[in-house]
Protein backbone atom coordinates (compact mmCIF):
# COMPACT_ATOMS: atom_id res chain seq x y z
CA UNK A 1 0.00 0.00 0.00
CA UNK A 2 0.85 3.68 -0.66
CA UNK A 3 2.06 5.43 2.11
CA UNK A 4 -0.13 8.48 1.54
CA UNK A 5 -3.30 9.73 3.76
CA UNK A 6 -5.94 7.33 3.49
CA UNK A 7 -9.65 7.60 4.07
CA UNK A 8 -10.02 4.19 5.34
CA UNK A 9 -7.77 1.52 7.29
CA UNK A 10 -5.16 0.26 5.15
CA UNK A 11 -7.86 -2.36 3.97
CA UNK A 12 -7.82 -3.21 -0.38
CA UNK A 13 -11.06 -1.94 -1.35
CA UNK A 14 -11.34 -5.35 -3.22
CA UNK A 15 -12.14 -7.60 -0.07
CA UNK A 16 -15.48 -4.96 0.45
CA UNK A 17 -16.50 -5.22 -2.77
CA UNK A 18 -16.32 -9.12 -3.40
CA UNK A 19 -18.83 -9.59 0.00
CA UNK A 20 -16.89 -13.10 -0.67
CA UNK A 21 -15.90 -14.43 2.66
CA UNK A 22 -19.40 -15.27 5.49
CA UNK A 23 -19.25 -16.05 9.01
CA UNK A 24 -22.26 -17.70 11.06
CA UNK A 25 -25.41 -17.43 12.75
CA UNK A 26 -27.66 -19.80 12.23
CA UNK A 27 -31.36 -20.63 11.16
CA UNK A 28 -33.85 -19.75 14.26
CA UNK A 29 -37.68 -20.27 13.97
CA UNK A 30 -37.88 -19.02 17.50
CA UNK A 31 -35.65 -17.58 19.96
CA UNK A 32 -35.49 -20.29 22.62
CA UNK A 33 -31.74 -20.77 23.11
CA UNK A 34 -32.56 -24.72 23.07
CA UNK A 35 -34.04 -24.38 19.58
CA UNK A 36 -31.50 -22.30 18.11
CA UNK A 37 -28.74 -24.43 19.78
CA UNK A 38 -30.14 -27.83 18.36
CA UNK A 39 -29.78 -26.41 14.72
CA UNK A 40 -25.77 -25.48 15.46
CA UNK A 41 -26.42 -21.89 17.04
CA UNK A 42 -24.25 -21.32 20.02
CA UNK A 43 -25.68 -18.57 22.23
CA UNK A 44 -24.26 -16.67 25.51
CA UNK A 45 -26.71 -16.25 28.55
CA UNK A 46 -29.69 -13.95 28.12
CA UNK A 47 -29.69 -10.37 29.37
CA UNK A 48 -31.58 -7.37 29.46
CA UNK A 49 -31.27 -5.03 26.28
CA UNK A 50 -33.28 -2.15 25.31
CA UNK A 51 -32.16 1.02 23.47
CA UNK A 52 -31.65 3.83 26.24
CA UNK A 53 -29.55 1.26 28.28
CA UNK A 54 -27.57 0.83 25.06
CA UNK A 55 -27.19 4.81 25.49
CA UNK A 56 -26.39 5.04 28.89
CA UNK A 57 -23.99 2.77 28.58
CA UNK A 58 -21.95 4.46 25.92
CA UNK A 59 -22.21 7.55 27.69
CA UNK A 60 -20.56 5.32 30.45
CA UNK A 61 -17.71 4.06 28.70
CA UNK A 62 -17.32 7.38 26.96
CA UNK A 63 -16.12 8.59 30.87
CA UNK A 64 -13.57 5.65 31.19
CA UNK A 65 -9.96 5.82 29.29
CA UNK A 66 -10.45 3.79 25.74
CA UNK A 67 -9.46 0.23 25.61
CA UNK A 68 -9.26 -1.10 22.03
CA UNK A 69 -10.99 -4.95 21.12
CA UNK A 70 -8.94 -7.61 22.46
CA UNK A 71 -7.69 -9.71 19.41
CA UNK A 72 -7.80 -13.25 19.83
CA UNK A 73 -4.98 -14.42 18.06
CA UNK A 74 -2.77 -11.44 16.78
CA UNK A 75 -0.25 -14.32 14.72
CA UNK A 76 -3.17 -16.16 13.35
CA UNK A 77 -4.89 -13.60 11.87
CA UNK A 78 -2.16 -12.25 10.41
CA UNK A 79 -1.61 -15.12 7.88
CA UNK A 80 -5.55 -14.92 7.32
CA UNK A 81 -4.46 -13.19 3.97
CA UNK A 82 -6.66 -11.51 1.21
CA UNK A 83 -6.27 -15.36 -0.74
CA UNK A 84 -6.80 -17.38 2.53
CA UNK A 85 -10.09 -15.37 3.76
CA UNK A 86 -11.31 -15.85 0.26
CA UNK A 87 -11.06 -19.37 0.76
CA UNK A 88 -13.02 -19.22 3.98
CA UNK A 89 -16.82 -19.77 3.18
CA UNK A 90 -20.05 -19.38 5.59
CA UNK A 91 -22.13 -22.23 5.28
CA UNK A 92 -25.64 -20.85 3.87
CA UNK A 93 -27.38 -23.26 5.71
CA UNK A 94 -26.17 -21.77 9.42
CA UNK A 95 -27.77 -18.42 8.51
CA UNK A 96 -29.29 -16.92 11.38
CA UNK A 97 -33.23 -17.04 10.41
CA UNK A 98 -32.67 -19.13 7.65
CA UNK A 99 -36.03 -20.95 8.50
CA UNK A 100 -37.72 -17.87 9.86
CA UNK A 101 -39.15 -16.09 10.89
CA UNK A 102 -36.92 -13.16 9.64
CA UNK A 103 -37.42 -12.92 5.52
CA UNK A 104 -33.93 -11.46 5.66
CA UNK A 105 -31.39 -14.56 7.08
CA UNK A 106 -28.21 -12.84 8.54
CA UNK A 107 -24.55 -14.22 7.90
CA UNK A 108 -21.58 -13.77 9.06
CA UNK A 109 -17.91 -12.22 7.80
CA UNK A 110 -14.51 -14.09 9.21
CA UNK A 111 -11.81 -12.33 11.01
CA UNK A 112 -8.56 -11.86 9.24
CA UNK A 113 -5.67 -9.56 8.30
CA UNK A 114 -7.61 -7.11 7.08
CA UNK A 115 -10.04 -7.48 9.66
CA UNK A 116 -8.70 -7.91 12.99
CA UNK A 117 -10.69 -5.84 15.80
CA UNK A 118 -13.59 -8.96 16.70
CA UNK A 119 -16.96 -7.88 16.92
CA UNK A 120 -19.77 -9.29 19.33
CA UNK A 121 -22.98 -10.34 17.95
CA UNK A 122 -26.35 -11.19 19.85
CA UNK A 123 -29.72 -11.86 18.45
CA UNK A 124 -32.47 -9.51 20.66
CA UNK A 125 -36.16 -11.14 20.81
CA UNK A 126 -38.57 -9.74 23.36
CA UNK A 127 -35.81 -7.27 25.09
CA UNK A 128 -33.55 -10.33 25.92
CA UNK A 129 -30.11 -10.50 23.66
CA UNK A 130 -27.59 -13.63 24.11
CA UNK A 131 -24.35 -13.32 22.57
CA UNK A 132 -23.94 -15.49 19.13
CA UNK A 133 -20.73 -17.27 19.74
CA UNK A 134 -18.11 -17.83 16.90
CA UNK A 135 -17.42 -21.80 16.11
CA UNK A 136 -15.17 -22.60 12.94
CA UNK A 137 -17.61 -25.33 12.67
CA UNK A 138 -19.82 -22.45 11.17
CA UNK A 139 -17.70 -22.15 8.21
CA UNK A 140 -16.31 -23.84 4.64
CA UNK A 141 -12.28 -23.69 4.91
CA UNK A 142 -9.53 -25.76 3.78
CA UNK A 143 -7.83 -28.47 6.30
CA UNK A 144 -4.30 -26.11 6.33
CA UNK A 145 -6.46 -22.76 6.87
CA UNK A 146 -5.00 -20.89 9.66
CA UNK A 147 -8.43 -20.05 10.63
CA UNK A 148 -8.59 -23.43 12.45
CA UNK A 149 -6.29 -22.32 15.13
CA UNK A 150 -8.71 -19.73 16.93
CA UNK A 151 -10.62 -20.42 19.44
CA UNK A 152 -14.19 -20.58 20.06
CA UNK A 153 -15.94 -17.04 21.05
CA UNK A 154 -12.90 -14.95 18.95
CA UNK A 155 -15.75 -12.67 17.59
CA UNK A 156 -16.73 -12.05 13.90
CA UNK A 157 -15.67 -9.36 11.17
CA UNK A 158 -19.03 -8.47 10.93
CA UNK A 159 -22.52 -9.48 9.22
CA UNK A 160 -24.91 -9.24 6.13
CA UNK A 161 -28.33 -9.40 5.38
CA UNK A 162 -28.76 -11.97 2.90
CA UNK A 163 -32.14 -11.57 0.34
CA UNK A 164 -35.48 -12.13 0.88
CA UNK A 165 -36.29 -16.51 1.34
CA UNK A 166 -38.88 -15.71 -0.30
CA UNK A 167 -37.23 -14.43 -3.37
CA UNK A 168 -36.32 -10.81 -4.41
CA UNK A 169 -36.36 -9.60 -8.65
CA UNK A 170 -33.04 -9.35 -9.44
CA UNK A 171 -32.34 -6.88 -12.36
CA UNK A 172 -33.61 -8.86 -14.96
CA UNK A 173 -36.73 -9.66 -13.36
CA UNK A 174 -35.01 -13.15 -12.34
CA UNK A 175 -35.61 -14.24 -8.66
CA UNK A 176 -32.40 -13.65 -6.44
CA UNK A 177 -31.43 -17.18 -4.78
CA UNK A 178 -30.77 -15.55 -0.80
CA UNK A 179 -27.60 -17.92 -0.37
CA UNK A 180 -25.70 -16.34 -2.99
CA UNK A 181 -27.18 -12.79 -2.82
CA UNK A 182 -27.13 -9.92 0.21
CA UNK A 183 -28.09 -6.66 0.33
CA UNK A 184 -26.21 -4.83 2.97
CA UNK A 185 -22.98 -5.85 4.72
CA UNK A 186 -21.32 -4.72 7.80
CA UNK A 187 -17.40 -4.73 7.70
CA UNK A 188 -14.61 -3.09 8.75
CA UNK A 189 -14.02 -0.31 11.52
CA UNK A 190 -17.38 1.05 11.42
CA UNK A 191 -18.03 1.07 7.61
CA UNK A 192 -21.26 -0.37 5.97
CA UNK A 193 -22.54 -0.46 2.04
CA UNK A 194 -25.61 -1.64 0.73
CA UNK A 195 -26.41 -2.35 -2.75
CA UNK A 196 -28.68 0.01 -3.90
CA UNK A 197 -31.54 -0.51 -6.64
CA UNK A 198 -28.50 -1.44 -9.37
CA UNK A 199 -27.87 -4.51 -7.76
CA UNK A 200 -24.10 -3.59 -7.22
CA UNK A 201 -21.58 -2.96 -3.94
CA UNK A 202 -19.96 0.75 -4.42
CA UNK A 203 -19.30 3.14 -1.90
CA UNK A 204 -19.49 3.02 1.84
CA UNK A 205 -21.14 4.82 4.85
CA UNK A 206 -19.82 5.11 8.42
CA UNK A 207 -21.02 5.50 11.56
CA UNK A 208 -18.75 8.47 12.47
CA UNK A 209 -15.28 9.80 11.19
CA UNK A 210 -12.90 11.46 13.77
CA UNK A 211 -10.81 14.09 12.65
CA UNK A 212 -10.03 13.00 8.73
CA UNK A 213 -7.21 14.59 6.77
CA UNK A 214 -6.32 16.95 9.85
CA UNK A 215 -2.70 17.78 9.20
CA UNK A 216 -0.47 16.35 11.90
CA UNK A 217 -2.28 13.71 13.50
CA UNK A 218 -3.93 10.62 11.97
CA UNK A 219 -7.10 9.91 11.49
CA UNK A 220 -8.98 7.88 13.67
CA UNK A 221 -11.85 5.02 12.44
CA UNK A 222 -13.83 4.32 15.98
CA UNK A 223 -15.03 0.38 16.02
CA UNK A 224 -18.71 -1.07 15.98
CA UNK A 225 -17.45 -3.24 19.20
CA UNK A 226 -21.04 -4.49 19.60
CA UNK A 227 -23.99 -5.55 17.69
CA UNK A 228 -27.30 -6.60 17.93
CA UNK A 229 -29.96 -7.82 15.51
CA UNK A 230 -33.46 -7.89 16.43
CA UNK A 231 -35.92 -10.78 15.34
CA UNK A 232 -38.35 -9.53 12.77
CA UNK A 233 -41.57 -10.75 12.83
CA UNK A 234 -42.52 -13.20 9.61
CA UNK A 235 -44.15 -10.44 7.49
CA UNK A 236 -41.39 -7.92 8.72
CA UNK A 237 -40.69 -4.84 6.00
CA UNK A 238 -37.44 -3.73 8.10
CA UNK A 239 -35.16 -5.03 9.90
CA UNK A 240 -33.51 -3.42 13.01
CA UNK A 241 -29.92 -3.45 14.18
CA UNK A 242 -28.21 -1.91 17.18
CA UNK A 243 -24.81 -0.60 17.29
CA UNK A 244 -21.98 0.56 20.27
CA UNK A 245 -19.47 2.42 18.72
CA UNK A 246 -16.29 2.92 20.44
CA UNK A 247 -12.45 4.72 19.69
CA UNK A 248 -9.86 6.47 21.37
CA UNK A 249 -12.00 9.68 21.17
CA UNK A 250 -15.79 8.77 21.36
CA UNK A 251 -17.99 5.80 22.39
CA UNK A 252 -21.46 6.24 20.86
CA UNK A 253 -24.93 3.94 20.47
CA UNK A 254 -26.87 3.68 16.99
CA UNK A 255 -30.17 2.45 15.71
CA UNK A 256 -30.25 1.31 12.38
CA UNK A 257 -34.05 0.64 10.79
CA UNK A 258 -33.42 -0.76 7.28
CA UNK A 259 -35.80 -1.25 4.17
CA UNK A 260 -35.17 -3.25 1.16
CA UNK A 261 -37.46 -1.81 -1.41
CA UNK A 262 -36.84 -0.17 -4.90
CA UNK A 263 -33.07 0.38 -3.14
CA UNK A 264 -32.52 0.52 0.26
CA UNK A 265 -33.51 3.01 2.87
CA UNK A 266 -31.75 3.40 6.60
CA UNK A 267 -33.11 5.07 9.31
CA UNK A 268 -30.44 5.97 11.56
CA UNK A 269 -30.65 7.49 15.23
CA UNK A 270 -27.60 8.09 17.05
CA UNK A 271 -26.57 9.13 20.33
CA UNK A 272 -22.50 10.28 20.24
CA UNK A 273 -20.33 11.38 23.86
CA UNK A 274 -16.77 12.67 23.09
CA UNK A 275 -13.90 11.44 25.34
CA UNK A 276 -11.64 14.16 24.12
CA UNK A 277 -11.40 16.44 21.97
CA UNK A 278 -12.25 16.13 18.13
CA UNK A 279 -10.85 18.97 15.40
CA UNK A 280 -13.26 17.28 12.46
CA UNK A 281 -15.91 15.40 13.50
CA UNK A 282 -18.10 14.11 10.83
CA UNK A 283 -21.70 12.93 11.10
CA UNK A 284 -23.25 10.72 8.33
CA UNK A 285 -19.95 10.34 6.42
CA UNK A 286 -19.85 8.78 3.09
CA UNK A 287 -16.60 7.57 2.12
CA UNK A 288 -15.71 6.66 -1.95
CA UNK A 289 -13.37 6.10 -4.85
CA UNK A 290 -12.48 8.62 -7.84
CA UNK A 291 -9.81 8.28 -9.64
CA UNK A 292 -10.89 9.86 -13.27
CA UNK A 293 -13.63 10.89 -15.50
CA UNK A 294 -14.09 13.01 -18.46
CA UNK A 295 -13.04 15.87 -17.20
CA UNK A 296 -9.64 15.02 -16.29
CA UNK A 297 -7.81 12.07 -17.19
CA UNK A 298 -3.43 11.59 -16.77
CA UNK A 299 -2.27 10.25 -20.39
CA UNK A 300 -2.25 6.40 -20.82
CA UNK A 301 -2.62 6.00 -17.23
CA UNK A 302 -5.36 2.89 -17.69
CA UNK A 303 -7.03 2.03 -21.05
CA UNK A 304 -10.44 2.80 -19.47
CA UNK A 305 -12.41 6.34 -20.43
CA UNK A 306 -13.49 6.80 -16.65
CA UNK A 307 -13.05 4.70 -12.79
CA UNK A 308 -14.74 6.11 -9.95
CA UNK A 309 -17.52 4.98 -8.09
CA UNK A 310 -18.93 8.52 -7.54
CA UNK A 311 -18.27 11.53 -9.64
CA UNK A 312 -20.26 14.32 -7.97
CA UNK A 313 -21.63 15.40 -4.31
CA UNK A 314 -24.78 16.71 -4.39
CA UNK A 315 -26.15 19.66 -2.23
CA UNK A 316 -29.71 20.78 -1.13
CA UNK A 317 -29.15 23.77 1.07
CA UNK A 318 -31.02 24.78 3.75
CA UNK A 319 -31.85 28.23 1.94
CA UNK A 320 -33.49 25.61 -0.80
CA UNK A 321 -30.51 25.87 -3.74
CA UNK A 322 -29.46 22.66 -5.69
CA UNK A 323 -25.85 22.09 -6.54
CA UNK A 324 -23.47 20.06 -8.08
CA UNK A 325 -19.62 20.13 -7.14
CA UNK A 326 -17.60 17.42 -9.54
CA UNK A 327 -15.10 15.14 -8.04
CA UNK A 328 -11.32 15.68 -8.24
CA UNK A 329 -8.34 13.62 -7.92
CA UNK A 330 -5.76 16.49 -6.68
CA UNK A 331 -1.87 16.36 -6.10
CA UNK A 332 -2.45 16.98 -2.57
CA UNK A 333 -5.01 16.35 0.40
CA UNK A 334 -7.33 19.38 0.15
CA UNK A 335 -11.23 19.94 2.29
CA UNK A 336 -13.39 21.97 0.79
CA UNK A 337 -16.20 22.96 3.57
CA UNK A 338 -19.73 24.50 2.56
CA UNK A 339 -21.57 26.40 4.73
CA UNK A 340 -25.39 25.86 5.86
CA UNK A 341 -27.78 25.89 8.44
CA UNK A 342 -30.24 23.12 8.72
CA UNK A 343 -29.22 21.48 5.48
CA UNK A 344 -32.02 19.59 3.58
CA UNK A 345 -29.27 16.85 2.12
CA UNK A 346 -26.40 16.10 0.34
CA UNK A 347 -25.04 13.17 -1.59
CA UNK A 348 -21.91 11.52 -3.11
CA UNK A 349 -23.85 10.23 -6.64
CA UNK A 350 -22.83 8.39 -9.76
CA UNK A 351 -24.62 10.12 -12.50
CA UNK A 352 -22.87 9.14 -14.95
CA UNK A 353 -24.45 5.89 -16.26
CA UNK A 354 -23.07 4.96 -19.35
CA UNK A 355 -21.37 1.35 -19.62
CA UNK A 356 -18.89 2.71 -22.48
CA UNK A 357 -17.99 5.55 -20.40
CA UNK A 358 -15.87 2.83 -18.53
CA UNK A 359 -15.61 0.04 -20.41
CA UNK A 360 -15.12 -2.13 -17.90
CA UNK A 361 -16.64 -5.50 -16.52
CA UNK A 362 -16.68 -4.46 -12.42
CA UNK A 363 -19.95 -2.37 -13.47
CA UNK A 364 -19.32 0.96 -12.40
CA UNK A 365 -22.49 2.45 -14.19
CA UNK A 366 -24.42 -0.08 -11.63
CA UNK A 367 -22.86 1.75 -8.89
CA UNK A 368 -25.03 3.32 -6.00
CA UNK A 369 -25.32 6.35 -5.35
CA UNK A 370 -25.68 7.99 -1.36
CA UNK A 371 -27.87 10.43 -0.15
CA UNK A 372 -28.44 11.50 3.04
CA UNK A 373 -31.61 12.92 4.40
CA UNK A 374 -31.18 14.64 7.78
CA UNK A 375 -33.62 14.54 10.23
CA UNK A 376 -35.02 17.31 12.82
CA UNK A 377 -33.00 20.22 13.40
CA UNK A 378 -28.82 19.84 12.69
CA UNK A 379 -28.41 23.60 13.17
CA UNK A 380 -25.16 25.55 12.00
CA UNK A 381 -22.13 23.93 10.13
CA UNK A 382 -21.11 22.54 6.85
CA UNK A 383 -20.95 19.97 4.47
CA UNK A 384 -17.14 19.06 4.31
CA UNK A 385 -15.94 17.54 1.50
CA UNK A 386 -12.21 15.63 1.39
CA UNK A 387 -10.41 14.72 -1.52
CA UNK A 388 -6.96 12.57 -1.70
CA UNK A 389 -5.16 12.52 -4.47
CA UNK A 390 -5.16 8.58 -5.72
CA UNK A 391 -3.00 6.80 -8.41
CA UNK A 392 -5.13 3.31 -8.19
CA UNK A 393 -9.17 2.62 -7.69
CA UNK A 394 -8.36 0.11 -5.02
CA UNK A 395 -7.76 2.73 -2.82
CA UNK A 396 -10.88 4.90 -1.64
CA UNK A 397 -10.08 8.59 -1.39
CA UNK A 398 -13.35 10.97 -1.53
CA UNK A 399 -14.99 11.44 1.91
CA UNK A 400 -18.15 13.48 2.29
CA UNK A 401 -20.03 14.45 5.90
CA UNK A 402 -21.56 17.18 8.23
CA UNK A 403 -19.55 18.74 10.22
CA UNK A 404 -21.00 20.82 13.12
CA UNK A 405 -19.84 24.52 13.53
CA UNK A 406 -19.45 24.36 17.19
CA UNK A 407 -16.03 22.74 18.47
CA UNK A 408 -16.43 19.17 19.28
CA UNK A 409 -14.71 18.91 22.96
CA UNK A 410 -14.38 16.37 25.76
CA UNK A 411 -17.16 15.74 27.38
CA UNK A 412 -19.68 16.55 24.66
CA UNK A 413 -22.92 14.62 23.11
CA UNK A 414 -24.65 14.70 19.90
CA UNK A 415 -28.01 13.17 18.84
CA UNK A 416 -28.16 13.17 15.00
CA UNK A 417 -31.10 11.35 13.38
CA UNK A 418 -30.87 11.10 9.05
CA UNK A 419 -32.06 8.80 6.59
CA UNK A 420 -30.15 7.34 3.91
CA UNK A 421 -31.13 6.64 0.25
CA UNK A 422 -28.94 3.88 -1.54
CA UNK A 423 -30.76 4.59 -5.36
CA UNK A 424 -29.41 5.36 -8.40
CA UNK A 425 -30.06 8.57 -8.26
CA UNK A 426 -31.42 11.65 -5.96
CA UNK A 427 -34.53 10.76 -3.76
CA UNK A 428 -36.10 13.96 -4.38
CA UNK A 429 -35.00 15.66 -7.65
CA UNK A 430 -36.18 18.88 -8.58
CA UNK A 431 -37.20 19.50 -12.48
CA UNK A 432 -33.56 21.86 -12.82
CA UNK A 433 -31.48 21.17 -15.40
CA UNK A 434 -29.12 19.03 -13.79
CA UNK A 435 -24.69 19.20 -14.81
CA UNK A 436 -23.97 15.84 -16.63
CA UNK A 437 -20.90 16.81 -17.73
CA UNK A 438 -17.90 18.89 -16.83
CA UNK A 439 -14.99 19.31 -19.64
CA UNK A 440 -11.54 20.99 -19.40
CA UNK A 441 -9.96 22.01 -22.65
CA UNK A 442 -6.66 24.54 -23.67
CA UNK A 443 -8.70 28.19 -23.89
CA UNK A 444 -8.92 30.22 -26.90
CA UNK A 445 -10.45 29.61 -30.50
CA UNK A 446 -9.50 26.91 -32.50
CA UNK A 447 -7.15 27.71 -35.32
CA UNK A 448 -5.51 30.11 -34.21
CA UNK A 449 -2.61 30.14 -31.61
CA UNK A 450 -4.09 28.86 -27.96
CA UNK A 451 -2.68 31.67 -25.20
CA UNK A 452 -0.92 30.30 -22.46
CA UNK A 453 -2.37 30.18 -18.94
CA UNK A 454 -5.85 30.27 -20.80
CA UNK A 455 -7.72 27.00 -19.94
CA UNK A 456 -11.75 26.43 -21.47
CA UNK A 457 -14.54 24.81 -19.78
CA UNK A 458 -17.37 23.25 -21.23
CA UNK A 459 -20.61 22.29 -18.52
CA UNK A 460 -23.28 20.44 -19.48
CA UNK A 461 -26.79 21.12 -18.22
CA UNK A 462 -29.99 18.34 -19.14
CA UNK A 463 -33.32 18.54 -17.53
CA UNK A 464 -36.98 19.09 -18.23
CA UNK A 465 -36.49 23.38 -17.32
CA UNK A 466 -33.90 23.42 -20.30
CA UNK A 467 -37.04 21.98 -22.46
CA UNK A 468 -39.22 24.57 -22.15
CA UNK A 469 -37.06 27.35 -23.75
CA UNK A 470 -38.23 28.59 -26.62
CA UNK A 471 -36.52 28.20 -29.89
CA UNK A 472 -33.91 30.77 -30.70
CA UNK A 473 -33.39 31.89 -27.41
CA UNK A 474 -30.60 31.25 -24.93
CA UNK A 475 -30.04 31.40 -21.28
CA UNK A 476 -28.09 33.56 -19.97
CA UNK A 477 -24.70 32.12 -17.96
CA UNK A 478 -24.47 33.28 -14.63
CA UNK A 479 -20.78 32.54 -13.47
CA UNK A 480 -18.37 33.76 -11.20
CA UNK A 481 -14.70 33.01 -10.15
CA UNK A 482 -12.66 33.62 -6.69
CA UNK A 483 -9.65 34.87 -9.09
CA UNK A 484 -8.88 35.13 -12.49
CA UNK A 485 -11.00 37.03 -15.35
CA UNK A 486 -13.52 34.95 -17.03
CA UNK A 487 -13.59 35.74 -21.21
CA UNK A 488 -15.91 33.71 -23.93
CA UNK A 489 -18.74 33.14 -21.82
CA UNK A 490 -21.73 31.78 -23.55
CA UNK A 491 -24.47 29.26 -23.57
CA UNK A 492 -25.67 26.80 -26.86
CA UNK A 493 -27.52 23.81 -27.66
CA UNK A 494 -25.58 20.67 -27.70
CA UNK A 495 -25.65 19.47 -31.04
CA UNK A 496 -27.17 16.03 -30.51
CA UNK A 497 -30.93 16.41 -31.19
CA UNK A 498 -31.50 15.56 -27.31
CA UNK A 499 -34.37 18.38 -25.86
CA UNK A 500 -33.15 20.16 -22.95
CA UNK A 501 -29.72 19.88 -23.34
CA UNK A 502 -27.05 22.77 -23.51
CA UNK A 503 -23.98 23.99 -22.66
CA UNK A 504 -21.93 26.68 -20.88
CA UNK A 505 -18.94 27.45 -22.31
CA UNK A 506 -15.96 30.23 -21.08
CA UNK A 507 -12.48 30.67 -21.08
CA UNK A 508 -10.65 31.22 -17.65
CA UNK A 509 -7.11 33.06 -17.32
CA UNK A 510 -5.28 32.81 -14.05
CA UNK A 511 -1.93 32.35 -13.02
CA UNK A 512 -0.50 30.86 -9.25
CA UNK A 513 -1.26 27.32 -7.93
CA UNK A 514 -3.79 28.33 -5.54
CA UNK A 515 -6.71 26.60 -6.19
CA UNK A 516 -9.90 28.94 -7.80
CA UNK A 517 -13.39 28.50 -6.41
CA UNK A 518 -16.27 28.69 -9.69
CA UNK A 519 -19.99 29.13 -9.61
CA UNK A 520 -22.18 28.52 -13.12
CA UNK A 521 -25.90 28.04 -13.29
CA UNK A 522 -28.19 28.78 -16.14
CA UNK A 523 -30.74 31.87 -16.05
CA UNK A 524 -33.66 32.75 -18.45
CA UNK A 525 -34.98 36.33 -17.43
CA UNK A 526 -35.32 36.43 -13.60
CA UNK A 527 -36.15 32.07 -13.47
CA UNK A 528 -33.45 29.95 -12.36
CA UNK A 529 -33.25 27.00 -15.18
CA UNK A 530 -30.05 25.14 -13.30
CA UNK A 531 -28.60 23.63 -10.75
CA UNK A 532 -25.82 25.35 -9.87
CA UNK A 533 -22.42 24.13 -10.82
CA UNK A 534 -19.58 24.08 -7.91
CA UNK A 535 -15.89 23.85 -9.38
CA UNK A 536 -12.53 23.69 -7.38
CA UNK A 537 -9.72 24.10 -10.63
CA UNK A 538 -6.16 23.40 -9.71
CA UNK A 539 -3.95 25.57 -12.35
CA UNK A 540 -1.43 23.13 -12.85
Amino acid sequence: MPSRPQTSPVIDRRLLLAGAAGTAALAAAGFAGPALAQQGLRLGEAESFSFDGLKERARDLARKPYQAPPNPKPDVLERIDYDAHGKIRFKPEMALWADGPSPWPVTFFHLGRYFQKPVRMHVLDGGKAREIVYDEAYFEMPADSPARQLPRGAGFAGFRFQESRSGHPGPKGETLDWKKNDWVAFLGASYFRAIGELYQYGLSARGLAVDPAVGGKPEEFPDFTHVWLETPQAAAEHVVVYALLSGPSVAGAFRFRMHRGKGVLMEIESQIYLRKDVERLGIAPLTSMYWYSETAKATMVDWRPEIHDSDGLALWTGAGERAWRPLNNPPRTIASSFVDTNPRGFGLMQRDRAFDHYMDGVFYERRPSLWVEPVGDWGKGAVQLIEIPTDDEIHDNIVAMWVPAEPAKAGASYSFAYRLHWLADEPFPPPLGRVVATRLGNGGQPGTARPKGVRKFMVEFKGPALETIPFGVKPEVVLSASRGSLSYVFAEAVPNDVPGHWRAQFDLTAGGTDPIEMRCFLRGGDKVLTETWLYQYLPA
